[in-house]
């Protein structure tokens, strides 16, 4: 349970006030409880008339203990019972206990509805926590977990969370009240039969204990089968037209069936015996209750009687409002485990050290002047693989360099040290002198302007996408962007213009279309370093073109940084920097490197074919 203690502290914390209010309301709403058993008492003996005992009146003192408060209240009844006849205090005591229960029930409605906040609360802040360490990890992270599990985590095991947690906090701060109460009250109606019945309490925590821990090892491994399940849907749908086009939907439907059976029968497991929960409980209250009958009627039919028959009734009223509370810590007893699964889960996330780390003293930086040096740059994975071998390298302010290569070569990787997506494994970046590593990371990636391969559009309007990267952007500004990157005219011609949503990823856009926007963007920020990342590489002929055009006005005084598969796209390059298992084996320009006869030449020529 510790575990559970500390994610109460750490997400419930904020929510104290609620939570205080909460314990008021569920005091009251016991005292009152034991107020409207207590009721039963003189209401039995009128009914009955079985009562003979004369009340003598005790006078009022301060902390006076609970017999003689009993005591004083039974006299006052038995003068109006004197004065007003049975009937008349009988029909009185039967609306004190209807008011004393209306009074009951406003606490506990009151107990429930403070306690929504924390509920919805703390799974708005888990989620939020999620979403802003998942924008705070480098991109490694995610090329190591799978997309679909990541949302599975945030999905589906904070609402096991939420169902198995926090909607158990309302248990575990009305239950232990409402017991503790009760067994004060019942331990001054009789501590014989109390202690009797305290006997049984650790049968019923042993068996409840035994099968949470079973519970929640089952519980993480059917969240494992959740997290499998919604990975393979993003799959599908990531790769909906490969499926269709390789007649694969029967072996993708035979993949989904077999991972939804394993969560089918582990789900199963945990729900019968999460089900089991309220028989097993029923069962030892019930057998409780029934050995307790049998105690307390040795007490009362006995020579020496220590209890009278409605005090007993009353007593075995009270009880059996005890075993609710019992049932209910039960649950959350059963629950717990299942969310302490899931948090686990999440805590993956939440726990993930980033290796990319801002400077404890960041220098500041004033804009972009002289160059980007790679110093003797190497970069591996966390497997080992090492993909960058020394990497030398000067890119100065205001040019063009050009990053060719094989697939697989470490273009990309080489592109993305820039902005510190990686850190190298050893050597060093600098920008005007300074380690890259020194520097605030805001500022660092403020420099830059990203047009890539495929563009990173979002489920929003036109407007939106090319003002992305400056939030305060004026129509004209996002406008002149637009008629720069050859958008303008095609985002006319839509039905809403620049409020038109172009649908997740852009889907309602062309290829061409998609990059222009994506141009738009980078010219709006106005960055003094440009990264191209095969930006035109997935676009037909004629898309090429206009974009190319959109690129060399984007490109125009700024340094840029173009990792290219297409040669024709980058031959008025400055320099290009040819690179073969992530060493840099030729630089040169265009016209140098074909002379030169070496690896360039032969790219080239296998594009010409």
């Amino acid at each position: 349970m510790k575990a559970f203690w500390k994610i109460l502290k750490r997400y419930v914390a904020p929510y104290r006030g609620y939570v205080g209010g909460s314990v008021v309301l569920n005091i009251l709403s016991a005292i009152f409880n034991v107020f409207s058993f207590s009721l039963l008492i003189p209401i039995l003996q009128i009914l009955f008339n079985i009562s003979d005992t004369t009340y003598e009146f005790i006078p009022w003192h301060k902390g006076m203990p609970f017999n003689e408060i009993a005591n004083n209240a039974y006299w006052y009844v038995s003068q109006y019972i004197t004065e007003y006849g049975q009937s008349h205090v009988l029909l009185m005591l039967c609306l004190i206990f209807i008011a004393i229960v209306l009074v009951k029930v406003a606490c506990y409605f009151g107990a429930a509805a403070v306690m929504v906040p924390i509920r919805t609360g703390v799974v708005k802040d888990l989620r939020m926590e999620i979403y802003r360490k998942i924008l705070t990890l480098p991109l490694g992270f995610f090329s190591q977990e799978r997309k679909g599990d990541i949302i599975a985590r945030i999905s589906g095991d904070v609402q096991e969370v939420e169902t198995s947690i926090t909607s158990t906090i309302e248990m575990l701060i009305k239950n232990p009240i409402l017991i503790v109460i009760y067994l004060f009250v019942l331990c001054r109606m009789s501590w014989q039969l109390t202690l009797f019945v305290i006997v049984f309490a650790p049968v019923m925590i042993f068996i409840i204990s035994f099968t949470g821990r079973k519970l929640k090892a089952d519980s993480a491994e059917a969240q494992k089968y959740w997290s499998d399940t919604m990975s393979q849907v993003e799959e599908t749908l990531g790769g909906l037209r490969i499926v269709k086009a390789f007649r694969a939907e029967k072996r993708m439907n035979g993949r989904f069936e077999r991972v939804t059976e394993d969560m089918r029968r582990k789900n199963t497991q945990v729900a019968v015996r999460q089900a089991s929960a309220h028989p097993v409980s029923e069962f030892l209250g019930s057998a409780m209750i029934a050995i307790v009958l049998w105690f307390g009627g040795t007490l009362i039919l006995g020579d020496r009687a220590v209890i009278d028959a409605p005090s007993f009734m009353a007593y075995m009223a009270i009880l059996y409002s005890i075993i609710q509370p019992i049932k209910d810590l039960s649950k959350a007893v059963y629950g717990i485990p299942k969310g302490l699964a899931s948090m686990e889960r999440i805590d993956v996330i939440l726990q993930a050290e980033n290796p990319i780390q801002e400077a404890q003293e960041p220098k500041s930086l004033d804009g972009f002047r002289e160059s980007i040096r790679f110093e003797g740059v190497c970069f591996r994975y966390d497997d080992g693989r090492e993909v960058l071998h020394d990497i030398d390298l000067e890119i100065p302010t205001g040019k063009t360099v050009a990053i060719v290569g094989a697939s697989g070569a470490g273009k990309s990787t080489l592109v993305d040290l820039i902005p510190r997506f990686y850190d190298p494994a050893s050597g060093r970046i600098t920008l005007d002198g300074t380690d890259i590593r020194d520097v605030r990371i805001s500022e660092l990636r403020a420099l830059m302007g990203n047009v890539n391969q495929d563009p990173i559009l979002f489920n929003d309007s036109l407007f939106a996408n090319i003002a992305f990267g400056k939030q305060d952007a004026t129509r004209e500004e996002v406008e002149a962007a637009a008629r720069i990157a050859g958008a303008h005219d095609f985002i006319l011609e839509k039905e809403d213009g620049y409020d038109t949503n172009i649908g997740d990823r852009g889907v309602k856009l062309s290829g061409g279309q998609r990059q222009r926007i994506s141009i738009a963007r980078a010219i709006l920020r106005n960055p003094p370093i440009l990264i191209l990342d095969e930006a035109t590489a997935s676009l037909d002929t004629e898309s090429e073109r206009s974009v190319q055009e959109a690129l060399e006005k984007l490109m125009a005084g700024r340094t840029t940084i173009a990792i290219a598969h297409r040669l024709s796209t980058i031959k008025h390059a400055d320099e290009i920097v040819v690179l073969h298992e992530g060493r840099i084996v030729e630089r040169g320009t265009h016209e140098q490197l074909l002379a030169l006869g070496g690896y360039y030449r032969k790219l080239h020529d296998m594009q010409a074919l």
